[in-house]
């Protein structure tokens, strides 16, 4: 990255040797506490009253709200007793634990496969012949008793003796039915998450200490804590005028929402405006919509990004509405061009494989270090020894696919299916420590499940006349349309903590490895409390989150067996087209130094452009003034009014609007005011 977007907290240095404790045995329990109280905020906000997503934001509300409040209370708990304080590293520790243990309770996660897993059972009808297909899941997976089902969808009857505190929180969930499939399914994530944290160990020399990538993300939490060891009541962040003033802004943005939705005669700016609302006509109104959407937290993180990124993304989203232009002027007309996300698919799996040929020497140093202990490869400082990352990642490997395997799918489709996740989440926290975009969604989400289906046809799913591979891989769907993958994101920036800290590397590992136990095991619970004693339908549609993808594409896989489906051959041809434009943009930038359009640019405006190019058209253009006009100088000192802006947004729509809406009375109004974080 260009010396522009250095920020001066996050340096690129080898950490001595002295290093220090920072997960330690307060920071876990304070971590823990922090998790289930975070779940009954998470439930409030997002199952029974759905207004806002806090979990779903990057990074998670509930782990940026504790970490203010440590940061208040500990300079406090220090003038009473220093014993007591927590350290710095101790609360980046918490922060990072909450970080992926409140992630997991998001609508990506345990909430898409708590969802997702029953389906078959509960909208099983004559027409669409769900039955038929019930017996292609092994009953480790998923309750097969029909009323235990229903009471998850409908609620479950009040007993006897009344509904009291201890009874709503465990007496009504049928655990007899459920414990079984959940520590099955516990393992799947736990194997997963472990493949994926060995995978991010394998590049992290490679990315933080070889390329010097700067993970924009941790500026947050690395510079409202950087002096919290010192005598101050307020650190130096807090004290900067300009801070304030891109905190105000994000406030006042947010404070005119919620007030239009407390009384729509107050006008507000909304969370968007539709440019394409003024193409009415043909062939223009083939450009529908252009969308400019307003996020604080967007702009504020994307300051930080390189000037080509941000620029790149907007005129690659141009090209891609020219090219809906075209076809309209021609009189072409295609359902989904030009396919966009498609694109997507191509271009990760390109930039994946690009990922592991730029590393290669490094991956190599890796697998010797693993196997011959070559002395002249250092491993002491990482996170894991490279022998453990090796045969660790191996062994997670083989129980991920393992478990695939026994639940019933092919080889093929386990290996094909498993390789596309976890390339498309090594592209993800690529973005994530290189531009640093604040998004969980920020990847072609769904397309790793449809592309082999599109690729493929329907013949190759049916197994010795049988559907169950296919069922099972429907089943799994929430991994591709989900973003559990993502949170190797969290991983890699967990690691940088501990490296930028001087903290002890290898129980970060452990960290990261508790807060997914902790996390998952915390969200079913919260989910499945909720479900039993109010009714999953009568929390959200059935046809909404999770269950409404999961029927759809049942009833897609049971129509195979009437009317095969062939190899969609536009959508075939887009992913290639997508791998080839992102190969060649990376042929281009290694002969061309100056090229100005980034592949990652590419590959993130074809997975999310319309949410995410008027964003980054502000900050290329706020960017590009800052430089002309002031240069480095001005461009390091409005840093912080941008990380306010970002920190404003998460405080006031995150954290005070989203508690206000949890409230046990929440009001009705707060519906009017929907607050998306992905």
């Amino acid at each position: 990255m260009a010396a522009e977007q250095q920020p001066t907290s996050l340096r690129s240095i080898i950490p001595p040797a002295n290093t220090v404790a920072g997960v330690t045995v307060r920071a876990i329990v304070l971590a823990i506490i922090f998790t289930l109280i975070a779940s009954y905020w998470i439930d409030m906000a997002e199952v029974v009253t759905f207004f806002c997503q806090i979990t779903e934001a990057v990074p998670a509300v509930p782990a940026v709200a504790f970490l203010m409040a440590l940061v208040v209370v500990v300079p406090l708990v220090r003038r009473l007793s220093k014993r007591w304080a927590l350290k710095r590293v101790e609360i980046l520790s918490i922060y990072v634990f909450l970080t992926v243990a409140t992630s997991m309770a998001g609508p990506g996660i345990a909430r898409f496969f708590i969802n997702t897993i029953p389906v078959l059972f509960y909208f099983d009808t004559p027409e669409n012949d769900f039955a038929s297909y019930q017996r292609n899941l092994p009953d480790w997976m998923v309750p097969h008793d029909k009323e235990i089902i229903r009471q998850l969808y409908e609620g479950a009857p009040e007993p006897e003796g009344g509904v009291n505190f201890l009874t709503r929180q465990f007496g009504l969930i049928p655990w007899h039915a459920w414990a079984r499939p959940m520590a099955m399914w516990g393992l799947f994530f736990l194997a997963l998450w472990v493949l994926l944290m060995c995978v991010t160990v394998a590049f992290r020399r490679q990315w933080s200490e070889k390329e010097k990538l700067i993970y924009p993300l941790l500026y947050l939490p690395m510079e409202v804590t950087d002096d919290i060891d010192g005598a101050g009541l307020v650190g130096a962040f807090f004290r900067n005028k300009i801070m304030w003033i891109g905190f105000g802004l994000a406030f006042l943005y947010n404070i005119g929402n919620i007030a239009n939705a407390y009384n729509p005669q107050i006008v507000a700016l909304g969370k968007y405006y539709d440019i394409g609302r003024l193409f009415t006509e043909r062939p223009l109104s083939a450009l529908r919509p252009i969308q400019l959407h307003y996020r604080p937290e967007m702009i504020g993180f994307g300051y930080l990004m390189s000037t080509e990124v941000a620029l790149s993304v907007w005129v690659f989203y141009l090209v891609l509405k020219l090219e809906s232009l075209v076809t309209a002027v021609m009189g072409v007309q295609m359902a989904g061009f030009p396919f966009a996300q498609e694109q997507s698919m191509g271009a990760y799996v390109a930039m994946a494989l690009t990922l592991v040929w730029v590393a290669r020497h490094h991956l190599w140093d890796v697998v010797r270090k693993a196997f011959s202990r070559a002395p002249e490869v250092h491993d002491a400082d990482e996170p894991m020894s490279y022998r453990t990352t090796v045969i660790g990642g191996l062994i997670a490997l083989i129980v991920t696919a393992g478990w695939m395997m026994f639940a019933g799918m092919t080889f093929w489709l386990t290996a094909v299916y498993l390789a596309l996740i976890v390339m498309t989440a090594l592209v993800y926290t690529r973005i994530r420590a290189e531009i640093g975009v604040p998004l969980i969604w920020m990847f072609p989400y769904y397309q790793q499940y449809k592309v082999i289906k599109y690729f493929a046809g329907s013949r190759v799913f049916l197994s010795n006349g049988s559907w169950r591979s296919a069922t099972v891989f429907t089943t799994l769907v929430f991994l591709s349309r989900g973003y559990f993958p993502s949170l190797m994101g969290y991983q890699a920036e967990g690691f940088r903590v501990a490296r930028d800290t001087n903290m002890k590397a290898k129980p970060m590992a452990w960290n990261l490895v508790l807060a997914l136990i902790v996390g998952l095991a915390v969200a079913v619970w919260l989910h499945l409390r909720s479900y039993y004693a109010y009714g999953a339908g009568g929390l959200r549609s059935l046809e909404g989150w999770g269950a409404g993808i999961s029927k759809a594409e049942y009833t897609e896989l049971t129509g195979w067996a009437k009317a095969p489906a062939l190899p969609d051959m536009p959508r075939i041809v887009a992913t290639l087209a997508g791998f080839v434009v992102a190969g060649g943009l990376m042929g281009v930038r290694s002969v061309f130094l100056k090229f100005p359009l980034h592949p990652l640019a590419f590959c993130m405006t074809t997975s999310y452009g319309e949410l995410i190019w008027g964003t980054f058209f502000l900050v290329w253009l706020i960017k590009t003034l800052v430089f002309k006009l002031g240069g480095m100088k001005t461009y390091r000192q409005l840093i912080p009014g941008f990380i306010g802006l970002a920190l404003g947004h998460y405080f006031t729509a995150g954290i005070v609007y989203s508690l206000i809406g949890s409230s046990g009375s929440a009001p009705d109004w707060v519906q009017r005011y929907g607050v998306w974080f992905g």
